[in-house]
């Protein structure tokens, strides 16, 4: 078990990631797209989207400096055990926080709006339903293993697993002693990455860098005052 979610689960979770960015750029490049309630409902949906991204964003954000950025980088900068735990436990939580708060916002905009009710797919439901449980697993994980004093060292144990993952040498043993909220954490978020280019979650992976590149677009605003002294023409 401990060979098939530590050793194999990561690199199925990454194909599946991989190859259905791959057929949905191919087959389904007009469905790349968070498919937009917006012509719905705007009010409630200015308010909860900048704070459900905002917060996974942050969450995002820390998940990629624990994992991915060993101690002895952030100890050479400066940044003591300590310092870093108090950051990782306030700053993760209150990061948590914004996007479960946003996330709730938005289901009860669906609930309560019907247009945007009936726009919501059964795919919409389980995307919303494995987002939700990976951030309050996470949630859950660091408060029960955490004091201000001091918390769970995974940057000794999930840490290192996870950059041994790129260089295909899966340390598998490193996870065998994890405690069972982080592993549960850790599984979910790997199925929460496989789903993600079968959901509206590709969205992610669309950046308009076209822009940068394109002709200019040139606009001619119409003074108001010249087109009162000339008077309104005749159309067709």
């Amino acid at each position: 078990m401990n060979v098939l979610l530590w050793g194999a689960l990561p690199y199925v979770a990454f194909a599946l990631l991989v190859a259905g960015i791959v057929w949905r750029h191919r087959y389904d490049r007009f469905g790349w797209t968070t498919r937009s309630s917006q012509i719905y409902e705007s009010k409630l949906l200015n308010i909860a989207s900048p704070v459900f991204h905002y917060g996974v964003l942050f969450v995002l954000a820390g998940h990629l400096l624990g994992l991915f950025v060993p101690a002895s980088w952030t100890d050479a900068v400066g940044v003591t055990s300590h310092t870093y735990h108090l950051l990782s436990l306030y700053g993760g939580t209150l990061a948590g926080l914004l996007a479960l708060a946003g996330i709730a916002l938005l289901v009860h905009r669906r609930r309560t709006r019907a247009p945007v009710f009936r726009a919501t797919t059964a795919n919409d439901k389980a995307m919303h339903l494995v987002l939700v449980t990976a951030l309050v697993l996470g949630m859950w994980a660091k408060l029960a293993h955490s004091t201000p004093a001091t918390g769970y060292a995974y940057r000794d144990t999930i840490a290192p697993w996870a950059r041994s993952l790129f260089r295909l040498s899966p340390d598998v043993p490193l996870m065998s002693g994890v405690p069972v909220l982080y592993q549960i954490h850790a599984v979910v978020g790997m199925v929460l990455i496989a789903l993600v280019p079968y959901t509206r979650l590709i969205h992610m992976f669309a950046a308009p860098v076209q822009y940068l590149f394109r002709p200019y677009i040139v606009y001619r605003s119409r003074d108001e005052g010249q087109l009162a002294e000339r008077g309104a023409r005749r159309g067709w």
